[in-house]
C-alpha cells in the first residue's frame, strides 16, 4: 500500500480519530503528514463520509494541543538538550542564541507563520518553549495560527472533493518548492533590515 492509500485508509477507517493522531504527533516533533490528513477529511465530508465542522475542530484541537505537549518538551528540558547535543545538527549554542533573540523580536508572527512551513510547523512548539516564549502569548498566536493553516486546508480539501488526491500529490510534488521561497523571502527581508540598520547615522 502507497503512503496516500495507508493515509487514505487510516483516515477512512477511524474517521475523526485518525485524523487527530496524525495531526496530533505532527505538531509536536514527529513527522506526520498533518496536511495531507485535512485534505483527505474534509474530502470525506464533501461526499458525507464525515462532517465538515468536525474534520475542522478536531484539526484545530490537535493542531492546538499538539502543539502545547511540544512547548511543555520544549520548556521542560529543550534548552538543556539543545545546548548539550544541539551541535550535532548544527544548532550551536551561537545558533541558538540568535534564534532566541529573533524569537524574543518576532516570535508571535513566526509562531503562526510556522504552522504554514513544513519542518517549522513539526518544530514550532519546541523551539517555542525552549526559547522561553511565555505560555499565554504562545497559546493565542499557536492558536491563530492553527485556526488559518486549519481553515486553509479544509476549505481546500472540501472544494477538491474527488479531485482531493491530485491535490495531495501536487502539494507534496511543490511543499519543498514553497519551503525555498519562505527561506528566501526570510533572507531577503533579513537583508533589508540590516541594510537599513547599517544607512542609519552614526
Amino acid at each position: 500500500m502507497s503512503g496516500l492509500g495507508f493515509l487514505t485508509s487510516l483516515v477512512a477507517r477511524h474517521g475523526y480519530l485518525g485524523l487527530a493522531l496524525l495531526i496530533g504527533v505532527e505538531s509536536f516533533g514527529v513527522p506526520a503528514p498533518g496536511e495531507t490528513a485535512i485534505i483527505l477529511g474534509a474530502g470525506f465530508a464533501a461526499h458525507g463520509e464525515l462532517a465538515i465542522v468536525g474534520v475542522a475542530v478536531t484539526a484545530f484541537l490537535a493542531a492546538v494541543i499538539g502543539d502545547s505537549i511540544g512547548y511543555l518538551i520544549g520548556r521542560t528540558g529543550g534548552r538543556r538538550l539543545i545546548l548539550r547535543y544541539g551541535r550535532y545538527v548544527r544548532l550551536t549554542p551561537q545558533r541558538f542564541a540568535r534564534l532566541e533573540a529573533v524569537m524574543s523580536r518576532h516570535g508571535p508572527k513566526l509562531v503562526v507563520v510556522a504552522r504554514f512551513v513544513e519542518g517549522l510547523r513539526q518544530f514550532n512548539g519546541i523551539i517555542a518553549g525552549a526559547t522561553g516564549m511565555p505560555w499565554r502569548r504562545f497559546v493565542l498566536y499557536n492558536a491563530l495560527g492553527a485556526a488559518a493553516w486549519v481553515g486553509v486546508w479544509t476549505t481546500a480539501g472540501y472544494l477538491a472533493g474527488e479531485h482531493r488526491r491530485a491535490i495531495v500529490a501536487e502539494l507534496h510534488r511543490f511543499q519543498w518548492y514553497v519551503v525555498a521561497v519562505a527561506a528566501l523571502a526570510a533572507l531577503a527581508y533579513a537583508g533589508w533590515r540590516l541594510a537599513r540598520r547599517l544607512a542609519r547615522p552614526g
